[in-house]
């Protein structure tokens, strides 16, 4: 019987710059539908990775060093920024986070969408546009 997935922890890196935070999240082995990112009024930010599945059909684990999903950060952030209007990607298991600075948190809950193999995104309608990946 395989021992239920336990939640990680992401290591983060938040920089600023004149309009933008930005949060990158290393969360390899997801696929996009599986994170959600949710901003709220009191400038808390939660970021979750739900794991769908275990590996399948393992006769025997040899070695694990390292673990899938599921994920789970919270963080509070330094500055209000527009939920509403951020720019999110995922791609080689990365999560990029731009949010817009503002007066005023606007909160907001952010799904990603497919945009190919293990690739995703939110685009907001604010700064600088998502790009489309091969």
């Amino acid at each position: 019987m395989q021992e239920q997935a336990k939640v990680q922890h992401i290591p983060i890196k938040m920089y600023r710059t004149t309009d933008r935070l930005m949060i990158a999240a290393p969360m390899p082995g997801l696929q996009p539908e599986d994170i959600t990112a949710q901003i709220f009024e009191d400038q808390r930010l939660v970021v979750k990775g739900d794991l769908r599945g275990m590996l399948k059909d393992i006769k025997e684990l040899l070695i694990d060093e390292w673990s899938v999903g599921g994920y789970y950060r919270e963080i509070e952030l330094p500055v209000p920024v527009d939920g509403v209007n951020a720019n999110v990607n995922y791609g080689n298991g990365v999560l990029v986070i731009a949010f817009p600075l503002s007066a005023q948190t606007q909160p907001a809950t952010l799904k990603l969408h497919k945009t190919g193999p293990d690739r995703g995104e939110h685009a907001g309608t604010s700064g600088h546009p998502t790009q489309k990946t091969n």
